[in-house]
């Protein structure tokens, strides 16, 4: 069974044994590696809880990664942030502004600032991801149009930071390796790399590990982004998010086809 914690330590298990260096967001900007290295990416968009046992995982493994915290209810806790961030994972703030302040760029701007000083009360953060927002018509990046997070001491953002013709782009999305049919924003933007990524054709976990050394033999680096709520070891709990991100995939089918020019 995939989407599962086993199945993620599986993931880890494999990429320790062939010596890949592991690297946060953070540490991959300001000091990347060379050869063989993944970038461990976690969004949190709801259900901390599913991150802090992804954190202990990686732990028990001496592994580090990123988490982004949105700072709405359903992905805020300040207990579990501080827990992940004791843990030597790195923690920033999953960002939606644009998309929470309706367009108004100023707006969102002063809630960024808000949102992010909320953070930095808790831990230190030096990176920024945006969040997908897949039923706003607003690109949360948008606001850095007008204004720089650098400004802030914010050094980087994993959509505008990194060279993704270098940097190999894996995503969960759609609680599916193969998912850039629903996929909204959560994906970067050179076409050439989503056409190798549809080349490898990587449909579960178990695919990505048996691929991950032909895609080292292409890219130095591999951001593995995962959403931690769509994983469990809970049959219960596995069901309903199975059912629920497969009548979610429906729906972001329709907006992609919606949002194509000249299609109705």
């Amino acid at each position: 069974m995939d989407f599962t914690l086993a199945s993620y330590a599986s993931l880890l298990s494999w990429l320790k044994e062939n010596n890949y260096n592991f690297q946060t967001v953070e540490e991959f900007i300001t000091s990347p590696k060379s050869g063989n290295v993944i970038i461990l990416r976690h969004d949190v968009d709801k259900s901390p809880t599913s991150s802090l046992s992804f954190a202990r995982v990686e732990k028990n493994l001496d592994i580090k990664s990123t988490y982004y915290f949105r700072a709405g209810p359903e992905s805020w806790n300040s207990e579990i942030i501080k827990e992940i961030s004791t843990k030597g994972h790195e923690v920033g703030y999953h960002y939606e502004s644009l998309t929470t302040c309706n367009g108004d760029i100023d707006r969102a701007y002063y809630d960024f600032l808000k949102n992010l000083q909320r953070f930095r009360k808790l831990i230190e953060v030096k990176t920024i991801c945006m969040h997908g927002s897949p039923l706003s018509s607003y690109d949360n990046k948008i606001i850095w149009s007008k204004y720089s997070y650098k400004d802030l001491g914010i050094i980087g953002e994993p959509y505008l930071d990194i060279d993704y013709l270098k940097v190999f782009y894996l995503t969960d999305t759609g609680r599916r390796w193969d998912g850039y049919n629903v996929n909204i924003r959560d994906k970067i933007i050179d076409n050439q790399v989503n056409n190798i990524y549809r080349d490898f054709c990587i449909k579960s976990t178990f695919d990505l590990i048996n691929q991950l050394y032909e895609i080292s033999k292409c890219y130095p680096a591999i951001m593995i982004t995962t959403h931690p709520q769509r994983w469990t070891d809970n049959k219960f709990l596995w069901v309903i998010e199975f059912i629920s991100q497969s009548v979610k995939n429906i729906f972001k089918r329709i907006i992609i086809k919606m949002r194509q020019p000249g299609t109705f």
